[in-house]
């Protein structure tokens, strides 16, 4: 999916409540994705990221 992100850089994925820690299939997007330069839903940058489903996760900016 690809979703809009307010700042340019990496994003670490705090929490993704289907990862093996929570006995889940562990799809996620290798611990961080990498914003693009490309404007999405009224936000400067944006990214494809994989979403699990019945899931949820949580992305933090690094830095």
């Amino acid at each position: 999916y690809r979703i809009g992100l307010p700042q340019a850089g990496s994003y670490h994925e705090i929490l993704n409540s289907d990862s093996k820690f929570y006995a889940g299939s562990n799809l996620g997007n290798d611990g961080q994705i990498q914003a693009e330069q490309l404007p999405w839903m009224n936000q400067p940058h944006s990214a494809v990221l994989r979403l699990p489903p019945l899931g949820a996760i949580v992305l933090k900016p690094e830095g």
